[in-house]
């Protein structure tokens, strides 16, 4: 909240007083998954929200923020945004919602949080686990865990009385904060470099409500689509300095960070391939969103699925 104000607090200053942003915090106005209808009734011109709560109303949401096994850096996201058409198909879903969709917001990835020691994904089997539902909830069923959904107020609790062994929730330093290292003593991680296997980029975004866009000049709208990319930079690296002053802390609190394999990895992709598909082929913009970042993870440049790994597997284009 206090890199968001921080910025807001810079636009005044920097377009002479022509634009100002006001900032508020989550539930000061409206809860988390009314923000889109306040845009829409004028009582918000603006939200700030992680971007999976559209998917409600847009259902191809769900491919427009990090999903368990897809694009797995910050940069691969911006290219499907900024290059691959993706900003483009997001602007015109939101327009028909009377939302216009400035831009993405890199947070950070979600790590999980155990009573056990969990080296490889067989060690999810009959872990009563807490998850935030949908898809995450699907892949790690797959694999035999318990899965339940929890509010991040009832994670501690939870975890502390034993109802669940296990616990996905945010970052390293938001987590530190909630106490987690209290009543856990493990934190499991995928390979190095790859924190979340699950969860691996976790998006926000700019969005604002289609009367306060047109109100903005032309020249206006294009210096908001600029400070996002700002915006965007400054929060994602200020989540990551916090985040390594947390590791610290977890670590004079005795947890002990556990990581899966790469073979891991592969065996969660071939867990989670059917998945996406499913979930892409409810709704034809989800479909056509896909597909782009699958040409993408099957590319070249990225090699995350391989041909044989979708046999049999069809897209409703």
């Amino acid at each position: 909240m206090q890199i968001f104000k921080d910025w807001c607090a810079t636009i005044q200053e920097k377009t002479g007083g022509e634009l100002s942003f006001q900032p508020f915090g989550a539930g000061d106005v409206v809860g988390d998954f009314q923000l889109a209808d306040a845009v829409k009734n004028g009582v918000l011109e603006a939200i700030n929200p992680f971007t999976i709560y559209y998917q409600g109303i847009i259902p191809a949401a769900t491919f427009m923020t990090s999903y368990p096994l897809g694009l797995r850096n910050p940069h691969e996201w911006d290219v499907f945004y900024y290059s691959l058409g993706g900003l483009e198909i997001a602007r015109e879903l939101f327009a028909a919602q009377g939302l216009h969709f400035v831009g993405p917001v890199h947070h950070g990835p979600n790590i999980i949080h155990s009573k056990v020691p969990i080296r490889s994904i067989d060690d999810f089997a009959g872990r009563k686990m807490r998850v935030p539902g949908g898809m995450v909830a699907e892949v790690f069923s797959e694999i035999g865990a318990e899965t339940t959904v929890l509010p991040g107020s009832e994670i501690f609790p939870a975890l502390e009385k034993g109802t669940i062994d296990v616990a996905d929730y945010v970052g390293p330093a938001v987590n530190y904060a909630l106490g987690f290292s209290q009543v856990t003593d493990y934190i499991s991680m995928g390979p190095p470099g790859f924190m979340s296997l699950y969860q691996p980029v976790d998006l926000m975004d700019i969005t604002v409500g289609k009367a306060a866009w047109d109100a903005l000049s032309p020249e206006m709208q294009q210096f908001v689509e600029m400070e996002t990319h700002v915006y965007s930079d400054m929060h994602h690296a200020a989540i990551q300095k916090a985040d390594q002053e947390a590791w610290a802390k977890f670590e004079e609190d005795g947890t002990e960070v556990t990581r899966l394999s790469q073979d891991d990895v592969e065996l969660m992709t071939e867990v989670a391939i059917p998945i996406w598909f499913k979930y892409a082929n409810r709704d034809k913009n989800a479909a056509r969103i896909f597909k782009i970042q699958l040409d993408y993870m099957m590319s070249g440049s990225l090699g995350y699925v391989r041909p044989e790994q979708i046999e049999g597997l069809e897209l409703d284009l």
